[in-house]
């Protein structure tokens, strides 16, 4: 006896249209976090120690505690960094002259990413824009513009940033 369905096995329309039926649920359950969700919230703060702590006031001690031991950092100009790179770049070249740049987030442009293991969260991709500002003639001037993207890893129930990639850096413009 056929079944219901024996006249659509080689059908290749039948077959599209699987595919986009487990597409599109792949892509709803992995679809970034709302906002307002405690996940999105944390890696905001997360961001935030990250760039106003240290990045904007030279807090260089801030990094430790939220960084990885295997952390790695790709930038586009100025190439590949570990933590302990990446820490002496930021003592030596942003907070040198403390105070003469700025990084500002894109808040509208971030966006999180939850990564799970079998239903469990194990990290997530946060993503976004930001724009650095550079003080000329006593006044803060927008100066450039760029993406990044940042890998956070939940270990020991604390965030650690273990991966980003800051990419597509160009001067600014309105």
């Amino acid at each position: 006896m056929n079944s219901f369905l024996a006249p659509f096995n080689d059908s290749i329309l039948l077959k599209i249209f699987i595919t986009i039926i487990a597409f599109s649920y792949a892509f709803i359950m992995n679809a970034q976090v709302e906002k307002s969700s405690d996940l999105f919230k944390t890696l905001a703060a997360e961001d935030s120690i990250l760039f106003i702590r240290t990045f904007n006031n030279c807090e260089i001690e801030k990094l430790d505690p939220i960084i990885a031991d295997n952390f790695e950092f790709y930038h586009d100009i100025v190439g590949i960094q570990n933590k302990k790179m990446f820490v002496k770049a930021i003592k030596n070249n942003i907070c040198k002259n403390p105070i003469n740049m700025k990084r500002n987030l894109d808040t509208e442009s971030l966006e999180v990413f939850p990564l799970k293991n079998n239903g469990v969260l194990y990290g997530a991709i946060q993503t976004g824009k930001h724009t650095f500002q550079e003080k000329q003639q006593g006044n803060f001037t927008m100066v450039g513009i760029a993406n990044f993207t940042h890998l956070w890893i939940l270990e020991n129930n604390q965030w650690k940033l273990k991966r980003v990639l800051s990419y597509n850096h160009l001067p600014y413009s309105e």
